[in-house]
């Protein structure tokens, strides 16, 4: 075949190589351009989530036990100093090429301080000293100067943070005694204070040592000290390890955020444990960040696999696209290929014919989409293999859709419809059986979330396929009815227009409508059951506007938080975590295992709930208990109702919670409920309103408020005073102090279950495969019209000359492509509605909602969504029809031989 006269075939038939050509460019431009939005978005993702959670959460930590003194001559501090670049060169390379700061720190093990100003304030103060190369040029001095080394037999000089020597009440000068805590670890020396600093930058990591060196540490009880830092030189510090002072040492490397290659965040992960596995006995390696780029590569794994269900989606769209032009082409020349049959051409001359004008429009297409692609910023992905197949395979649809270019009398090819041959029906009946095998198949065999799993991605193209069927069957015969309930109408627009819907030459690119949108329903309804279930899971963390979590708290902490601003309602829950359960209350142990316990006021949460707005249904067994004799009906989790069942304690057990022993039965069971049992599952609730009363009354725990504009600091603030009252009210105060309460709202704990950091790549995929799904399906309801153009243009011709209207001919139309539409339409919905519910379970949502299970089910908004979908696709499909008929005049499609 001459490439010259390809060239002038491909220019005379411009717009059908045109259409081709775009197709191609934009599979290409997919292929090539899609991984590198969604490296980026998960590469931004992971830098957004690392660089919000604490910068200590990315350091690498080697630690070593404490040592004496080396050698005479030598410096302890020294030596170990040099461990610094050793250590990180041994490194995994993964690992040390992100290495973006680095800290050296001694520290010597705590000893008593003593000393007039700390007693002036009766302060009991452990000192650890400390020397960090970089120190003194990270701080500032505020009085003073830094410590010096000083003579043999001088006091040790310190330097203290600002906020450090505020709070022991010491200055430059003062002089303090250090002993040793344990007989044998060190001779007692004197400290004096020579310079006081503050930091240049609180957030530069050196002082993210612990202790850390900016702030005291707070006894943790009555009898308690304070823990303290000061800075002193390395070579005082040498000297105080020669008396027998132990000295710890720690080497820090923090991980940059910026230099995390998203591609290769597994490999990272596996160097950092392959360090905690072959660290030295000599040298403890702490770490942590494995365990947010653990979750990271979980949630991008997940992401990954629903973006491969939604791009083969895509493709196999686009792919189906390319075979309707090719169809729609070579139908167009049929005549040309018949004329070449009969003048002896072979079976496949025209195919070559094809085959040359494909090599000259679609590899360049592909090229050019390619090149496009590679614009998109972002990492490339592996993306070269599957580029080549597609531009193979678009290089061939044009020269196979020849092949199959009838060269005979085609005769009522509409008609043929109706009886499908015993091939046709062969085919159709496998493609049933092979997508309900893959179905199966992927349910009972799973998948590893992240790898491009070929089942996986054709379990969507074969249910739309299949269902494109089955449609394609069953939705003429409802139509041939209606034909003949209009036939015995007045007026032939519904007649006409039911009779050819129902048996209409266009009917076959139905499958590729039905793939399109059920790609963008399987996304709307995805979408719409991972933010329900996120709303749930942050509904189980806060059942109310805000929840306060803390120690125990005084009773009228209740009334205090009702009298902020915007708290409406505030109601006192008790929980206790690992109680056991009792057999009887004389304390004998039931054997049962732990069990968390809450004791909530059920018609007070219950208003709570109704207050705030949540979505939660508190048991009727809470809402209706009142007190009385026997044991208290509680509602328990399904694992503690077993172990009870088995136990034969299910009508009389008894829980301790506050020192208070309540017996029990189980009344109902519940699979979840907020502020229990979030780590194994295992709860006992007890009406709080139905306790019987004891010796003492259980306080509050946790309280639950509803209200708006909530001012957390003003709750924090009420909360801590309610612990501290509690605390302070009993027969014996003191004890160990109560940590800070917990203030968490709402709309936070939302937040934080949507702020995973493949969150963004999981809305691209939503957003970009529900708008492509929509768009590509009204693509192809246009060629759906066109590919029926030419017959209903021969009907228009023959009506008009009858003296149809052209407000007739538009009923006509309307009558005839509303089924076809509203089937398509309605198919790819009903698909991409079921394919949740059929793939849920292996396509690991739980990594987008902290691991609460997504739940899909039927999304109201998916009516209205079809509802104007279809309305836009039938508008659609009637321009595309009268702008073709403009393009004809009237008569020309009456052409002696042409086929009706």
């Amino acid at each position: 075949m001459s490439i010259g006269a390809g060239a002038r075939r491909v220019r005379a038939y411009g717009g059908q190589f045109v259409l081709l050509a775009v197709l191609t460019m934009l599979v290409t431009l997919l292929i090539n351009g899609v991984p590198r939005v969604v490296n980026r978005l998960a590469e931004d993702g992971l830098h957004e989530q690392l660089a919000s959670s604490p910068a200590a959460q990315r350091d690498l930590i080697y630690t070593m036990k404490p040592l004496t003194a080396a050698a005479s001559n030598t410096s302890l501090v020294s030596n170990q100093q040099r461990d610094l670049d050793r250590l990180q060169a041994e490194m995994p390379p993964q690992v040390r090429d992100l290495v973006d700061q680095r800290w050296y720190a001694a520290d010597a093990v705590p000893g008593r301080l003593t000393g007039p100003d700390l007693k002036a304030k009766n302060l009991l103060v452990n000192l650890i000293m400390r020397t960090a190369p970089g120190i003194d040029t990270a701080g500032t001095l505020v009085d003073g100067q830094w410590p010096k080394a000083g003579e043999p037999g001088q006091p040790v000089q310190v330097a203290l943070a600002e906020d450090v020597a505020r709070k022991l009440n010491l200055r430059v000068g003062s002089r303090l005694n250090l002993a040793a805590l344990a007989r044998g670890s060190g001779r007692p020396a004197a400290v004096t204070v020579a310079g006081i600093f503050q930091p240049r930058d609180r957030k530069n990591g050196i002082w993210d040592g612990l202790p850390q060196t900016l702030q005291v540490e707070e006894p943790l009880g009555d009898g308690e000290p304070f823990v303290a830092v000061g800075v002193v030189d390395a070579a005082a510090l040498d000297r105080q390890a020669a008396t027998g002072w132990p000295v710890a040492f720690s080497w820090r490397y923090r991980l940059g955020v910026n230099g995390i290659d998203v591609r290769r965040v597994d490999q990272l992960i596996d160097g950092v444990r392959q360090m905690v596995r072959s660290a030295p006995d000599s040298r403890s390696l702490v770490q942590a960040v494995d365990i947010p780029l653990g979750k990271f590569a979980a949630s991008l794994a997940a992401a990954q696999t629903l973006l491969a269900v939604i791009g083969a989606g895509v493709l196999a769209t686009l792919g189906g696209l390319v075979l309707l032009a090719a169809a729609l082409a070579m139908r167009r020349r049929r005549q040309e290929f018949v004329l070449l049959r009969a003048r002896g051409g072979a079976a496949t001359s025209g195919a070559r014919r094809s085959l040359v004008e494909s090599l000259l429009v679609i590899p360049p297409a592909a090229a050019l989409g390619w090149f496009l692609g590679a614009l998109v910023p972002g990492p490339a992905g592996d993306a070269v293999p599957l580029g080549i197949v597609a531009t193979v395979l678009l290089t061939l649809a044009l020269p196979v859709a020849t092949l199959f270019v009838p060269t005979g009398n085609t005769g009522r090819r509409d008609l043929v419809r109706l009886r499908p041959s015993a091939r046709r029906a062969t085919v159709e009946v496998f493609l049933l059986l092979l997508a309900a095998l893959a179905v199966v198949l992927i349910r009972r065999r799973g998948l590893t979330l992240g790898e491009l799993d070929p089942l996986l991605v054709s379990v969507p193209v074969l249910l739309a396929v299949s269902a494109a069927v089955l449609a394609l069957r069953a939705y003429p015969w409802p139509l041939r009815l209606a034909s003949r309930i209009a036939a015995r109408t007045r007026g032939s627009v519904a007649f006409l227009g039911t009779a050819r819907a129902g048996r209409s030459v266009a009917a076959t690119p139905l499958v590729v409508v039905v793939l399109a949108f059920a790609i963008a329903a399987f996304c709307t309804v995805v979408a719409a059951g991972v933010e329900a279930s996120r709303d749930r899971a942050a509904t189980r963390s806060v059942p109310a506007d805000a929840v306060i979590r803390g120690d125990r708290m005084a009773p009228d902490t209740a009334a205090e938080l009702q009298r902020l601003p915007g708290v409406t309602d505030a109601v006192g829950v008790a929980y206790a975590s690992a109680q056991r359960i009792l057999a009887d209350t004389h304390g004998t142990d039931a054997r049962l295992g732990a069990t968390d316990v809450l004791l909530v006021d059920g018609p007070a949460l219950a208003r709570i709930v109704r207050e705030s707005g949540v979505d939660l249904a508190v048991p009727d067994t809470l809402l209706t208990a009142r007190r009385g004799d026997g044991p208290v009906p509680a509602v328990v989790s399904p694992a503690v109702a077993a172990d009870l069942a088995a136990a034969d304690l299910d009508k009389s057990a008894v829980v301790t919670t506050q020192s208070l022993r309540y017996e029990f039965r189980v009344a109902d069971t519940v699979e979840t409920f907020p502020l229990a049992g979030a780590e194994d599952g295992r709860f006992v609730l007890l009406p709080w309103q139905a306790l019987p009363e004891l010796t003492n009354t259980p306080v509050p725990t946790t309280f639950l408020l509803a209200g708006h504009g909530l001012d957390v600091e003003a709750l924090r603030r009420v909360g801590n005073d309610g612990q501290s009252q509690y605390q302070s009210a009993g027969t014996v105060t003191g004890g160990q102090r109560p940590r800070e309460v917990e203030v968490l709202t709402w709309t936070q704990a939302r937040q934080q279950v949507g702020a995973d950091g493949a969150n963004g790549l999981l809305a691209f995929g939503f957003v970009a495969g529900a708008a492509g799904g929509a768009a590509l399906g009204l693509f192809a309801i246009a060629f759906t019209v066109l590919a029926g153009a030419r017959a209903r243009g021969q009907v228009l011709s023959r009506l008009r000359t009858l003296g149809l209207s052209s407000r007739q001919w538009r009923g006509l139309l309307l009558v005839e492509l509303a089924p076809l539409v509203g089937v398509s339409v309605l198919t790819g919905a009903v698909v991409g509605a079921a394919l949740p519910l059929l793939l849920n379970p292996v396509l690991g949502l739980a990594a987008f909602t902290s691991g609460d299970p997504v739940r899909v089910a039927f999304e109201p908004g998916l009516v209205a969504g079809v509802v104007v979908l279809g309305a836009v696709a039938l508008g659609l499909a009637v321009a595309v029809e009268a702008l073709n008929n403009r393009r004809l005049r009237l008569g020309e499609v009456l052409r002696l031989g042409e086929e009706s």
